[in-house]
C-alpha cells in the first residue's frame, strides 16, 4: 500500500460506500468521498464512527451526479476510485430515460474526470442485474461473460435496464476513450447486512418486512445475496489488484428464496420468530396485493424465477472470502432491532 495514495468513494453516505470507507480508512489510506449536500458531512461522520471522524483521513466534497459541477475537484490528486454512487428508485419510473440516463451519464461523469486527472484505476459498481436478467428462470450459474438482454421487457425494469445501458456505457468509453485509466466492474447480488443508520440497502427491506410483521406469507421471490462488508471487501480487492484491469467480477453468494430467509431468521432471531411468516403465498394471491402495492407490481416479473452467479472468479483471481448468508441475514436482524427500525415486541399487531 503507498501511504501517500488517496482515495475517492463517490456516494459517501450510500449503504456499500459507508462499509468501503471504514476498510479503507481502517487499512490506512486516506480516503475522500461525495455526498451532494455538504450539510450532511458530520451526520455521515457519525454514522461511519472510528477514524471516520478524523479530518485529516477522510475529506468530504460536494459533487452530484446528474451535474459536471463538482467533479474535477472531487478527482483531482486522487489515486483511485471506488465509484460506488448510483441512482436506485423504490418504484419503476413511467420513462425508462428517467432512470437511465442519470445512471448512464454519472458514470460517464466519473470515468471522464477520472481520466482527465490521471486517476489509474476506477472501480464502478453494476450489479447482477446487468448479468442475469432478460433470460428467465434457469439452474446453470451466470458468470462474467453473460450480459442481461434489456430487449425483454417481461423479465427487465428500468432498474435492470439502467445498468444494463450504463455498464455497457462505461466499457465503451474505456475502449474509445478511456486512454491510460484502468476500470474494474463489480456485479453484486442482493446486498444485505448490518445496517450503520437511516441509509441502507433497499434489499434490506427484504429482511425488514419479514420481521415486522407487514407481510402474511412469502411471495416466490429470491435473489443471490451479498453482505455488504464483502462486497465493500471486493471493491478495495479490485483497487489494487493487478490481475483485476479490465475485468468484471460478480460479488454474489448462495441464491435464496424469500421463505429461505425467513426459516433462518426465525431460527437465528427467536426474539422475532412470530412475527416472522411461515408459508408461502401463491402467486395469485401476490399478484392479487400488488394491485395495491405498487413496490411489489414492479417485481411481479421475478415470480419463480431462479437467478444463480457463480463468483468464482471473485474467489480466484482476487482470493475474495464470503460471510455465511446466514451470519448476514441474522447480522441485518440484530442492527435492525438495535437501531429501532423493527418493532421489539415478538408478537403480531
Amino acid at each position: 500500500m503507498d501511504s501517500n495514495a488517496k482515495i475517492l468513494v463517490t456516494g459517501g453516505s450510500g449503504y456499500i460506500a459507508g462499509f468501503a470507507i471504514r476498510q479503507l480508512l481502517a487499512a490506512g489510506w486516506t480516503v475522500r468521498t461525495t455526498i451532494r449536500n455538504l450539510s450532511r458531512e458530520q451526520e455521515v461522520r457519525s454514522t461511519l464512527g472510528g477514524d471516520a471522524a478524523d479530518p485529516a483521513r477522510l475529506t468530504f466534497t460536494a459533487a452530484d451526479l446528474s451535474h459536471d459541477a463538482g467533479w474535477a475537484d472531487a478527482v483531482n490528486g486522487v489515486d483511485y476510485v471506488l465509484h460506488i454512487a448510483s441512482p436506485l428508485p423504490a418504484n419503476n419510473p413511467k420513462d425508462d430515460q428517467e432512470l437511465i440516463v442519470p445512471a448512464r451519464e454519472g458514470t460517464l461523469r466519473v470515468l471522464r474526470a477520472a481520466r482527465d486527472a490521471h486517476v489509474k484505476r476506477v472501480v464502478v459498481t453494476s450489479s447482477t442485474a446487468a448479468v442475469c436478467y432478460g433470460q428467465g428462470s434457469r439452474e446453470k450459474p451466470y458468470t462474467e461473460a453473460e450480459w442481461s438482454d434489456p430487449a425483454n421487457l417481461r423479465d427487465t425494469s428500468a432498474y435492470e435496464r439502467s445498468k444494463i445501458y450504463a455498464e455497457r456505457a462505461a466499457w465503451d468509453f474505456m475502449q474509445k476513450e478511456g486512454g491510460a485509466l484502468e476500470m474494474v466492474v463489480i456485479n453484486p447480488g442482493a446486498v444485505i447486512g448490518p445496517v450503520l443508520g437511516k441509509d441502507f440497502s433497499p434489499s434490506i427491506e427484504i429482511v425488514r418486512k419479514l420481521m415486522d410483521g407487514s407481510v402474511p406469507g412469502c411471495p416466490r421471490l429470491g435473489w443471490p445475496l451479498v453482505d455488504a462488508r464483502d462486497i465493500a471487501d471486493l471493491h478495495v480487492r479490485a483497487m489494487t489488484h493487478p490481475a483485476a484491469a479490465g475485468q468484471r467480477f460478480l460479488g454474489a453468494g448462495e441464491f435464496l428464496w424469500m421463505a429461505d430467509i425467513a426459516k433462518i431468521l426465525r431460527e437465528r432471531i427467536p426474539s422475532h420468530a412470530a412475527r416472522v411468516p411461515k408459508h408461502n403465498l401463491p402467486n395469485w394471491l401476490v399478484r392479487l396485493t400488488a394491485m395495491f402495492d405498487s413496490t411489489l407490481r414492479s417485481r411481479l416479473f421475478e415470480l419463480n424465477k431462479l437467478r444463480r452467479v457463480d463468483a468464482a472468479k471473485a474467489k480466484r483471481v482476487l482470493d475474495w472470502p464470503q460471510r455465511p448468508l446466514a451470519d448476514s441475514i441474522a447480522d441485518c436482524a440484530q442492527s435492525l432491532i438495535a437501531h429501532n427500525l423493527v418493532p421489539a415486541s415478538n408478537k403480531r399487531q
